[in-house]
């Protein structure tokens, strides 16, 4: 049996454990900007992760529950729909992924997952009313 038309990498773990760290991932992503993980899961949160951004440039009440839902965490949601977002200037290609050497254990490729933009989360401290690194 050959592998035809599966799409998406496994990691070795059941479906719920693979969505859980997938969302994780994301949420890290969008917490500190930029983040250290392997190669295989970069590539795989980037295009989850730009169709989110791209949703939430629409800005309506929906678009900002369906991130909400799929971050299942209200205070990232509200981040990324009113500070982030604003301060893309693309319409797509919101993450850049660069190779970061070889971990030393097990020899896995890292790569870093970061926004292309520069994102400054104290630019609108008002509009969300949470300070850096503060939980609301």
């Amino acid at each position: 049996m050959h592998r035809h038309g599966y799409k998406g990498r496994k990691f070795g773990r059941e479906t719920d454990q693979r969505n859980a760290l997938l969302r994780g991932l994301m949420c890290s992503l969008i917490k500190y900007q930029s983040i250290t993980t392997t190669l295989a899961r970069a590539k795989e949160i980037r295009r989850p992760t730009e169709k989110l951004i791209t949703l939430a440039k629409k800005g309506d009440l929906a678009s900002r529950r369906l991130v909400i839902a799929r971050l299942d965490n209200m205070e990232l949601g509200d981040l990324l729909v009113d500070v982030i977002v604003p301060q893309l200037k693309r319409n797509s290609g919101y993450l850049k992924i660069e190779r970061a050497g070889f971990r030393k254990g097990d020899h896995s490729e890292m790569a870093t997952i970061s926004f292309v933009d520069d994102v400054d989360l104290n630019l609108d401290v008002k509009a969300t009313g949470v300070k850096k690194g503060e939980k609301k």
